[in-house]
Parts: C-alpha cells; structure tokens; sequence
C-alpha cells in the first residue's frame, strides 16, 4: 500500500495506461492493445475478476485518510480510529468518547483537550484529520463544538508516531463568540459570514506547500495557509479566504485534492444533513489554484453558493450547486432475484476523505455511510474514483472489493441494466433504478431511452433524454448476488451522476419459478398487525392477492382483529404469481390473533435483583453494549425513585423477556436518571426485527427527548421540546392505542400525535433497557419499570409518576 501522507505529491508514472479500443475487438473479448508496466497486471489480468473478497467494518464517523508505511488509517468524530492494509479489512483502534473515554489517541484527552472542550462547552470532538509532516510528525488537526450552536475550537495536536500519543500544541481557531471579535480583527463574530471552526483538512498543493480547509454551515467553507514545518497557520489571515457557502447553508466537510493529470484541485464538499433523514450527499467543485474560485461543470462560481439571506438550513437554493458525485440510492432485490437480503444501498453518505495509492495510481474515496432499514449506524465505506474524458471525478457505484483497474469489455456493456439517476437534490428519498437495456446497436431501450458508446478501454459516453454522460465502465463486487459484475459512473454535464450494474433478467417460467420458490409471509400463526404483501417479484413478475375473509385480512394485507373477547379469526392468502402466460398460486393460512383483555404484563422494581415483582416471568439477562450479544455487568443503587434501582454503567445493558407485547396497543413506563446523554442512546427499547423498532431515547437526533420508532423506510419522530435531566429522575410513559400515541414526562403529555408505526408485531419481540443494535448505551439509573399490553389513561400516568 501508499508510503506517501494523503496529500502528498504523487508521480503518475505507475498509473495504469489506457489505449483506446476498436470496436470489433471489444465485441471478440480481445484486450486492448496497449502497453503496462513491468511491475503492473498482464493485459488478461485487466479482464480477469479477482478472487471474492472478504469485509472486515469498523465504525469511525467522518473518516479522514492518512498513510503510515502500509497501514492506511483513517481518524474521525469523536475519538474514533481504525486503520487497514487492503482497504476492505479494518482493524478498529479506538472508538467513540461516550464509549470508552479512556482514549489511546492521547494520554487523557480530556486533560490535554482541556480548553478546547471548556470553550466549545462539550465533552466530544468533531471531525478530526491528520497528516504526515515533511519531517515525519503527523499533525492531528482535532476540532469541538457546542452542537446547537457553532461556538467551537479547532487546534493541533502532534506525535511521532500515527496512533499517538498525541501532545496538543494549542487551539488555532476559535468561532462562535457572542458578541464578541471573531478571529478576524475589528469584525464581531456573525454566524451567517463567519466560519464553524470545525471538519479540517489539511493538504499539500502541487508544490509542496501546506493547507488547511475547513467549516461546517454557519458561514460556510474556508481555507487557511499552512506552515508545513510547525504545521501552524502562516499569520495574520484570520479565518482565511473564503470558498463556499454561507447564511447557514448545510455544506460541510471539505477536503481537496490535486490532480497531477488535469491539473486542477477537486473540492470535495456534503451537503445536507448527516442523519439517516438528513439527505446527505457527495459533491465537487474544481480550481487551478487551492485558494479558489473553485467552479461547477456549469462554470457556477461556488463562492456565490449559499442559503438565502435570513434563512436557515436553505437546501432549496443551493442543492442545484455542484457535481452530485454521490447520494441516497437502493438497488432492491426483489423476491426471485439472485442473491440474498434485501439488496444494497445507501443512506446520507459522505464527510469523504481521498486516498491515491503511489505504487498503482489508482484513487480512492473514503466516507461514513448509513444504510437502509438501519437508522443511525454507519461504516466507513472505499470505493474507486476516477476521471472522466471532461476532467470530472466518478464514483464507482460498488465498494472496493480488491478490484485494482478491472475492466468490462464491450461485451458486458450489452445486455441488461438497473441505473440510478443520483439528481441534484437534497432529499432523503432514495434513487430508485430504472431498468433498461443496452442493445449491441449502440441504443438504450427500457424506462429511459438514449444511445451509448464506449470511448477508449473503459470510457463509456451516454445520451439519455437530450443529456450527455460521460465515465467509466468497470466489473464490481455486487454484495447482493455475491458476484462479479458490470458496473458504470457516468456524469452530465450538468453535473448528475447516474449509477448503472449489470443484471439478469430470467425467462417468464424461470421467473415464476423463482418468485413461488421465494415467496412467504413468514410466521402466521400470530398475526397482530397489516401484512407486508409484495406485489412485485424479480423481471417483471407481478403477484395478485385474494382473501377468503376480507372483513378479517384485505386483498392489499390490511388487518381487522377480532374484538377482545371473540375468538382468533383463520384466513386464507392466495397468491397470484405471473409474467407473461406464465401464472401459479400459492396459498397461505393466516392466524389472526383477536385483541387482548389488557392489563399488566410485568412490574420490575429492581430491588437488588432484575427479576419481575411477582416472579411470573423469565429472569431478565445482562447484555453487553448491544441487546443481541452479551459479556456486561450491572449493579444497583440505594436511592432509585423508590428503593434501590438499576444502574447501568455505559457499557451494558439488559434484555427483558423476549414477546412482552404483541400488537398496536400497550403501554410501559419507568423513571430514568441519566449520568449523561448521548444522542441515539435507548434507555427502552423493543424490536420485531432489526428494521423493525421503537426506542425511548432520553437525548434524540434533535437533541431532545424523543420516542423514535422505524419500521422498514419510514421512520416515527415523537419530539417532546424537552431534555431530560443528567442527574435527577424523570418519570417516562409511552402509551399506544390503536396508533395513537402519547409519550409523557413526569405525568405530563410531552408528546402527542397518530400514525404510530407497527413496531411490535413478532410474538417473539426483543426488548431491551439501555442498549439497541447499533448505538451507545446509556449511562445512569432505571427503577419501577411497568409493561402493560392495554393503553394507560392519562390519570393512571399521573398516578405512576406521582403527579
């Protein structure tokens, strides 16, 4: 791997050359006749898929790339680190602050650190970067903020070594002052023009010289002249020239990279938000000088891009800025599709990094990414980047699987394809494909219609609907089918990026097969709420359903139960599977559970045990830092809300008896008494299936007390407007009835609305305290913790919570 420091000056001497191509040769499977360097892959190699590769993921959000002989790391938001030799296999090195404050990075962070956390006035850090000095320091550019307010420090800390530990050399920024002088002499800090002193990047221009860039809404981005000896900034510039954005804008995370081939500088930007609901996503801007203007494929100067004046969070008016390299997008399997799961995807993507690998010339990206159906956890993700015949970066739309400079031959190009049109909004929505073919004549036919042509090796040119894209076709790991397959990158010159892979299209009575063969409702012997009934199955397959007793189970799976008190109701499914001529039925015998009579399911009151009150249930177990694994401990505390209460350390949590609750109406309450609050934390939390939940979270995505809930792409956010206490009880009820839900804070209805998501539909449904399957769990003290399978009225709250 790369010797080099990101940002370094790279010879393209060891890049793989690319000879153009005649048709007929590529339509025979013949290599390109070219030549390659000794050291690099033979011709056939180019065309030959590697072995199946193999994942190894950690967890660092914001990921910054840097070099250390044949380590290549990446350090991130709040503490986390973690560092590969393969790009594919992760080693974690450390992790989030909340998790472990014991942080190997520095000796004790928060001693070093501290004047940066006092003035940001937190207990984490942003996005950090680092980068190898010319005499072998390596430079931790580490950054603070506030959180609901752009009050943040940005310094330098430095070690001999990569992973620390590092020594802090001081805060070089500082923004967010109220009413006081920016760093900016004679100016009053003002949030709309002024920079977050947050998310650096430094890098090396194409003489060698050091910079810094950085910002985060607020005022937008900036980039400083560095010193690359002390790794300072060069004085007297305050905050910087200015680059992009401004009044609020939700641009960030900038980072810059020179290209030696076309001479520019790519300024890599997120716009959007970060959360799974954010819309994040990927876009470029490019400049003959690191300082700017940097411009658009439209040649839209980007230092004009930002919110209208007086608004806040203005995506309307700047999302048509930039080349979207980048965004949500699903690949859904569908039933009878080859593979497993539920296809691939992902979910606000982006805060990228870059890495170029001096011995082989290819580029890299490097971003967090969330993914659909899983909330709020993320993985650092690598995929190949290349440049297009305009000079324009493209994204390769599979993850790096150890494919070097594979190649498609003509022939890959023909036949079927799934594409994704990336646009140029900020939308949480999605891209969704279209399938289309690409005919041996040069046409694409399907839901969009255009031509195409391959333009040397493996550039391939597009004209879909009066656009020209232009880019790259590839083979890829298609995690899905476990194969390899085409893939392709294309952008316009408008600046869309579409997303094309290779698929396979079954004949009508292998599709059938597929889908019958696939088909199932799963558990029906208990069923309690709607029934997902698919309607569509792989290659154009419809399924048409029919109900022996729709009173009970509709044609389009909606469910009546039976009154308390009557009898459980059996209903026949029958499916319809059809394409073409080709049809079959399958049918399906459905249970349907009448309504429970209600009443209290179990009351815990955790006097030094975690057994029920009444000894009626299974003993409740001690989880590790997820509810599905284990390893934790817990203890108790003498002053609960009444009695002794349960403490729970940060680490572990507990799973309570699985299938507590069943159905759309149940209610539980509990006093909570956080030692503190970390965003995402559940401190209960029950769950149908991984995609399939609700979480009581004491401090949520908006930093306020919240019940969340998510079942498949549709997420439920009960926002009170309050947070919870560090350090003192609060009682906490959640009452659902029928899809009416109320969440209450010390007997008082905090929240209030309809269309609550059926979350608790498995009779078998995980519940949990203090832990989820993705986030950190919580810290402090639960007691009196009631589960009850009917709704409580608003006076038995009170009456609960002493009110």
């Amino acid at each position: 791997m790369a010797t080099l420091p990101r940002g370094g000056r790279l010879t393209a001497a060891a890049a793989t050359t690319a000879s153009a191509v005649v048709l007929t040769a590529a339509l025979t499977g013949a290599a390109p006749a070219s030549t390659t360097p000794a050291s690099g892959p033979s011709r056939l190699d180019l065309y030959r898929d590697p072995a199946d590769p193999t994942f190894t993921d950690v967890t660092v959000h914001d990921p910054s790339i840097v070099a250390d002989g044949d380590d290549v790391w990446v350090f991130g938001s709040h503490g986390a680190s973690a560092h590969t030799t393969d790009l594919m296999n992760w080693t974690q090195n450390s992790v989030d602050l909340s998790q472990d404050s014991d942080n190997p990075l520095f000796e004790d962070v928060y001693d070093e650190l501290a004047e940066t956390f006092e003035w940001a006035q937190t207990d984490t850090l942003w996005a950090s970067d680092v980068i190898e000095l010319p005499d072998g320091t390596f430079a931790m550019y580490y950054n603070a903020c506030k959180g609901d307010s752009p009050r943040s420090a940005l310094g330098l800390a430095t070690s001999d070594e990569v992973d620390g530990p590092y020594e802090d050399q001081g805060i070089l920024l500082k923004s967010g002052m109220w009413d006081e002088e920016s760093e900016n002499p004679g100016e009053i800090y003002d949030a709309t023009v002024h920079p977050n002193a947050v998310d650096p990047d430094a890098f090396y221009d194409a003489d060698g010289n050091l910079w810094m860039v950085y910002g985060s809404y607020s005022g937008g981005i900036y980039i400083l002249e560095m010193d690359e000896e002390t790794g300072l900034p060069l004085p007297d510039q305050g905050y910087g020239t200015h680059l992009v954005g401004g009044n609020h804008s939700r641009i960030e995370a900038p980072t810059i990279r020179y290209d030696e081939e076309t001479g520019y500088y790519y300024l890599f930007l997120s716009f959007g938000g970060l959360d799974a609901d954010g819309g994040y996503d990927v876009r470029v801007a490019r400049s003959t000088s690191p300082a700017g203007p940097y411009l658009d494929a439209e040649g839209n100067d980007m230092a004009e891009v930002k919110g209208a004046e007086g608004t806040i969070f203005d995506d309307a008016t700047i999302q048509e800025y930039g080349v979207k390299l980048m965004g949500g997008y699903e690949f859904p399997r569908l039933l009878g599709d080859p593979g497993e799961g539920t296809g691939t995807g992902y979910v606000s993507a982006g805060h990228t990094s870059w890495y170029d690998d001096p011995e082989t010339g290819q580029s890299y990206m490097v971003f967090h990414s969330r993914f659909p159906g899983t909330g709020e956890m993320h993985e650092v993700r690598v995929h190949r980047m290349e440049m297009n015949e305009d000079g324009w970066p493209v994204v390769m739309p599979t993850r790096y699987s150890g494919e070097g400079d594979l190649r498609a031959k003509l022939s890959d190009m023909i036949g079927d394809w799934q594409i994704v049109n990336l646009g140029h909004d900020i939308t949480a929505e999605p891209a969704l494909p279209s399938d289309v073919r690409l005919t041996a004549l040069g046409r694409v036919t399907g839901d969009v219609t255009g031509t195409w042509r391959l333009r040397g090796a493996d550039e391939v040119e597009l004209r879909i609907d009066g656009q020209t894209y232009s880019g790259i076709i590839s083979r890829g790991w298609d995690e899905t089918t476990g194969e390899w397959a085409p893939s392709l990158s294309v952008v316009s010159d408008e600046g869309v990026t579409l997303w094309g892979r290779g698929v396979e299209v079954l004949a009508p009575k292998k599709a059938v097969a597929a889908v019958v063969d696939e088909l199932s409702l799963g558990d029906t012997s208990a069923v309690v709420a709607d029934l997902d009934l698919p309607v569509e199955g792989t290659s154009g397959t419809t399924i048409a359903w029919a109900s022996s007793d729709e009173s009970v189970i509709g044609a389009d799976g909606s469910v009546t139960r039976p009154a308390a008190g009557e009898a459980d109701a059996t209903v026949t499914l029958t499916a319809t599977v059809a394409n073409g001529k080709r049809s079959e039925t399958v049918s399906f015998d459905v249970t349907v559970k009448a309504r429970p009579l209600g009443g209290t399911v179990g009351t815990w009151s955790f006097e030094d045990t975690l057994a029920d009150n009444a000894g009626a249930l299974s003993e409740p177990t001690v989880t590790g830092n997820r509810a599905d694994n284990t390893g934790g401990t817990v203890s108790y505390v003498a002053d609960g809300a009444v009695g002794s209460a349960l403490h729970l350390d940060g680490s572990s949590g507990v799973r309570l008896p699985d299938g507590l609750v069943q159905g759309d109406t149940y209610s539980f309450s509990m006093w909570l008494r956080p030692d503190a609050l970390t965003q995402y934390t559940s401190a209960f939390f029950a769950a149908s299936a991984s995609n399939r939940w609700l979480s009581v979270v004491p401090q949520g995505w908006n930093g306020d007390t919240m019940l969340w809930s998510n079942v498949g792409s549709d997420y439920f956010d009960g926002l009170t407007g309050q947070l919870i206490p560090v350090g003192e009880w609060t009682h906490v009820a959640v009452t659902v009835d029928e899809g009416d839900v109320t969440l209450y804070l010390n007997g008082e209805a905090a929240y209030a609305g309809a269309g609550f998501l059926d979350a608790l539909t498995s009779p078998s449904a995980v519940f949990a305290l203090g832990v989820n399957y993705w986030d950190t769990p919580y810290q402090g003290d639960v007691d009196e913790l009631l589960v009850s399978s009917s709704a409580l009225t608003a006076d038995e709250v009170a009456a609960l919570a002493g009110a």
